[in-house]
C-alpha cells in the first residue's frame, strides 16, 4: 500500500570511468573553493570594528525610569502576556509606605526577569506596555559562559539612576 505518491525509483546504474576516478568531482570543489579565495571576506575583526545594524535592530531589553527616578514598571504582565516565547517572568507585589520615591503605582514588580537565551527580540513587550516601562535598546547582548547568566533580573534591567529619560541607546523604535 502507498501512502504518498511521492516515492521514486531507484535505479542501480553503473558508474563511468570517469566517474569513478572521481577526477571531475575534486576539479568541481577546487574551482568552487578557488573561487571563494578571491571574493571580499564576510568576517570583520570584532572590538575593533563595529558592524553597522539596522535602523530596526533590537537588542538588549531595560526597564525605563521617569523623571523623578520611580520605577515605569506597575507589573500588569501585559509584555509576559505578549511574549511569544514566554521569555518574561513577573511577579507583582503592593508598595509599602514610604517607597514612593520608588515606585510609581501602588503595584510594582517584584521580580521581572527576562530569559535572554529564550528571548527573540521582537519588540511585542515593548508595544504592549502601557506604561512605557520596557524598551528594546541598540546595544548587543554580552556572551556569558553560564545559561543561569542570561537571566536577566532588575539588577541588570533597570536603567540607571542619572542616566537622561531618553538616551539615544534607550529610545524606542516608534517614528
Amino acid at each position: 500500500m502507498q501512502l504518498t505518491n511521492r516515492s521514486k525509483v531507484v535505479v542501480d546504474k553503473k558508474m563511468t570511468f570517469m566517474e569513478r576516478i572521481y577526477i571531475p568531482a575534486i576539479l568541481g570543489g577546487m574551482k568552487i573553493t578557488l573561487s571563494h579565495l578571491f571574493k571580499k571576506k564576510a568576517t570583520i575583526q570584532y572590538p575593533e570594528q563595529q558592524r553597522e545594524f539596522s535602523f530596526v535592530y533590537r537588542g538588549k531589553h531595560i526597564l525605563k525610569r521617569d523623571e523623578q527616578g520611580r520605577e515605569n514598571c506597575t507589573a500588569c504582565g501585559l509584555c509576559a502576556v505578549s511574549c511569544p516565547a514566554e521569555a518574561i517572568t513577573i511577579i507583582a507585589d503592593e508598595r509599602k509606605k514610604g517607597e514612593e520615591h520608588l515606585y510609581r503605582e501602588e503595584k510594582y514588580a517584584s521580580l521581572y526577569e527576562i530569559n535572554m537565551l529564550r528571548c527573540i527580540f521582537c519588540g511585542l513587550c515593548e508595544e504592549a506596555c502601557p506604561k512605557d516601562a520596557v524598551y528594546l535598546t541598540e546595544e548587543l547582548v554580552p556572551a556569558q559562559y553560564n545559561r543561569k547568566d542570561f537571566i536577566y533580573g532588575k539588577d541588570k534591567l533597570v536603567q540607571p539612576l542619572g542616566t537622561s529619560a531618553h538616551p539615544k541607546t534607550y529610545k524606542p523604535y516608534k517614528k
